[in-house]
């Protein structure tokens, strides 16, 4: 049975304003740089870019944004770096301190504060953050770290051994490239294109149907409305709507295109392109390739994109004989998935490999 206490931010960590230069933006980033610069964002671990210029706060500590309506800007920041305006710097007032704690931490103090009634006039500020208390596991009255870390790595362990099933039934964990892979990232600049209109390649272009959200009833289809957050699934439904096939396209009212490979049903702001006759890779590649014709600014809430918009657009695609080369677009497509996925199963096989290592000892 796990003991837990209740612990104040200000008593484990010294927090004050992140040292920072009084400079530019590009003054401060540079393309070689390689100290980071902590800014205000909320993702990218609040990296905004890197620098020449010397850190300024040191690493393996804390930071938090002050003007943000709780800890969704918290990061650890395992390296010395920069500061920016409005960021805190947690240093731990006790030792060892590493990655691990950080994580528990962090996770203990976005869940506190999310229960907090923090909004844009009363933000989760220094004052705030030190007064901040968050549940920790306890042992002898005093904060348990052992457990923390065992318990981040417990689950470290355990989303490794998820990523690398994941890869392996998915086919993922193959990353060397073929010749042929090797060939078409060499040629690519050099293949000849053509222009081809979408209704000719795939017919005409269905429009979804409208469904208000106070009619939908929970289910499992996702329902694609438009958008960019979730991919535009804006709903999980179980109302007896048309379905559509996996390896399709759909495109938002603002001419956005995504490929889905699954079932779904759709609004009636949203096209649906019917690319399923198509290999996977080529109907991926067609997807960027109707993205680049459409999404250019030309739609919006006064100019909807519709079906009918889809069946006159013209796309470019790389063409053999007239016709495009699908075949051709399915290698390419492949090898860049390779190259996607190479340091993210690199860093599974050593991540497995550290794992056993630590347990066969």
């Amino acid at each position: 049975m796990v003991e837990w206490g209740e612990y104040e931010l200000g008593s484990m960590f010294e927090i004050n304003p992140t040292k920072y230069y009084r400079l530019p933006n590009d003054e401060i980033l540079s393309d070689d740089g390689k100290v980071p610069l902590v800014s205000n964002q909320s993702v990218d671990n609040g990296v905004m870019g890197f620098s020449s210029l010397k850190a300024l706060n040191r690493g393996n500590t804390i930071t938090c944004s002050d003007t943000t309506i709780g800890a969704d800007t918290m990061f650890y920041q395992e390296s010395d770096f920069i500061g920016y305006s409005h960021i805190q710097h947690f240093v731990p007032k006790f030792k060892p301190f590493n990655k691990k704690l950080a994580k528990f931490i962090i996770s203990a103090c976005r869940t506190a504060t999310s229960n907090q009634k923090y909004d844009y006039g009363h933000k989760f500020n220094r004052e705030e953050m030190n007064k901040t208390k968050i549940p920790l596991p306890t042992k002898g009255g005093k904060i348990d770290f052992d457990f923390m870390e065992s318990f981040i790595a417990e689950l470290e362990a355990c989303h490794i051994a998820e990523l690398e099933a994941y890869l392996s039934v998915t086919g993922l964990k193959e990353y060397i490239l073929s010749e042929e892979e090797e060939k078409a990232l060499k040629d690519f600049e050099s293949w000849n294109w053509e222009s081809f209109n979408l209704e000719v390649l795939f017919g005409k272009s269905t429009r979804g149907k409208r469904l208000k959200s106070a009619d939908r009833i929970d289910g499992e289809l996702p329902f694609v409305t438009a958008g960019e957050a979730l991919e535009g699934i804006s709903a999980y439904i179980g109302n007896n709507v048309d379905v559509f096939e996996p390896n399709t396209t759909t495109i938002d009212m603002f001419g956005s295109a995504k490929y889905r490979n699954y079932k779904y049903g759709a609004d009636d702001h949203v096209a649906v392109v019917h690319t399923e006759s198509l290999p996977k890779f080529a109907s991926i590649f067609t997807t960027t390739a109707i993205h680049k014709s459409a999404h250019t600014g030309k739609f919006s809430y006064s100019r909807n994109f519709y079906a009918k918009d889809a069946d006159e657009l013209y796309i470019s695609l790389p063409a053999l004989n007239g016709k495009p080369d699908y075949d051709r677009m399915g290698v390419l497509i492949s090898a860049i998935q390779k190259l996607v996925i190479k340091d993210v199963v690199k860093y599974c096989e050593e991540k497995i490999s550290a794992t056993k290592l630590v347990t066969d000892n």
